[in-house]
């Protein structure tokens, strides 16, 4: 260990890193104009052969790559928070990524000790966007009134998560997770399934955003939950059973999973995997369709929902896996 920390050098001055690095990874705040200048000046600094790499959760490889005059030597490096902790790291290559480039990365990131899973270059890459409904079919039921905050969370908890949708969005922000929403939802063309909750977005206006600031969903006192948000109380229009939630949130999930596999995002074994490590997800959506009973019963469940909301309709992805 004391051999690898003297090995370790200091600067902030990026054009003094010099040429000697394998490979780079910038891990700047969300902002495509703040990660361009760094790859622009990396472009310079960095020796031709160096790996350029981003840790970016939502921002495109391919609008970071061509600030550079490399572009096939930029490639995504997702890890997920907390980093130390968290096992799972997308590995986001773009159609003119290098192969070599690609596998070296893979291969860092194995060796590291960390579980990579391969993701192409597109909105939300795996788990942000599998996970959209999770959070967006939740915030529905209660826009609706069909289910409230508390019963919601406790539900999804009933099904071996860790935490519900709201509780989620409180530890992550709810800034965080409307901004998520809002830049996935832009990107695929504004599909009505993933549209942002105008209640992420008073929230966000308000500055009630999570523990962070105390409120969120829940109110928070030295860090801990003391009680529901009375700002988000709803009188529903009766009971719903837990697995009827259940259904509404989990089942376009699946359904998500589908589009992506089907739209070459991912193979469907890392989409299970990412969802199991970086979503804490009791098990993956294409696990989740066999205990649900098979494609075309989780099929046939969206279309009856979908009755009284088209958002619900099923895929033709997952029509096809019938």
């Amino acid at each position: 260990m004391a051999e690898r920390i003297a090995r370790l050098r200091e600067t902030e001055i990026l054009e003094q890193l010099g040429d000697e690095a394998d490979a780079v990874i910038e891990a700047a705040i969300e902002s495509l104009p703040l990660k361009e200048t760094i790859f622009r000046t990396l472009d310079g600094a960095a020796g031709p052969s160096t790996m350029l790499a981003t840790n970016t959760s939502s921002i495109s490889i391919a609008a970071i790559a061509t600030a550079t005059t490399r572009p096939e030597r930029v490639i995504g490096l997702h890890f997920f928070n907390p980093a130390p902790l968290m096992a799972l790291v997308e590995v986001v290559a773009t159609p003119v990524t290098d192969p070599g480039i690609a596998a070296a990365a893979f291969e860092l990131v194995v060796g590291w000790g960390k579980t990579a899973v391969r993701s192409a270059d597109s909105p939300g890459f795996i788990v942000n966007r599998v996970n959209r409904p999770f959070t967006l079919r939740a915030l529905r039921l209660v826009e609706e009134r069909i289910a409230s905050v508390e019963v919601i969370d406790e539900a999804i908890r009933e099904a071996g998560f860790p935490l519900g949708p709201f509780e989620l969005m409180d530890l992550t922000g709810i800034d965080v997770t409307f901004a998520a929403s809002t830049g996935i939802w832009e990107a695929l063309g504004r599909p009505d399934r993933l549209r942002p909750s105008p209640i992420q977005e008073r929230m966000v206006a308000e500055g009630t955003v999570g523990r962070k600031t105390g409120s969120g969903f829940y109110r928070y006192e030295g860090g801990k939950a003391v009680g529901l948000n009375p700002d988000v109380a709803i009188a529903t229009t009766g009971s719903v059973a837990a697995d009827a939630i259940r259904q509404r949130i989990l089942l376009p999930l699946i359904d998500e999973a589908f589009r992506v596999a089907s739209e070459g995002v991912a193979a469907k074994p890392d989409i299970d995997v990412a969802m199991r490590l970086g979503a804490a997800h009791p098990m993956g959506p294409f696990e989740r369709v066999v205990e649900a009973g098979g494609a075309a019963a989780v099929a046939a469940r969206l279309r009856e929902l979908a009755r009284d909301d088209p958002s619900f309709s099923p895929s033709s992805a997952l029509d096809a896996a019938h």
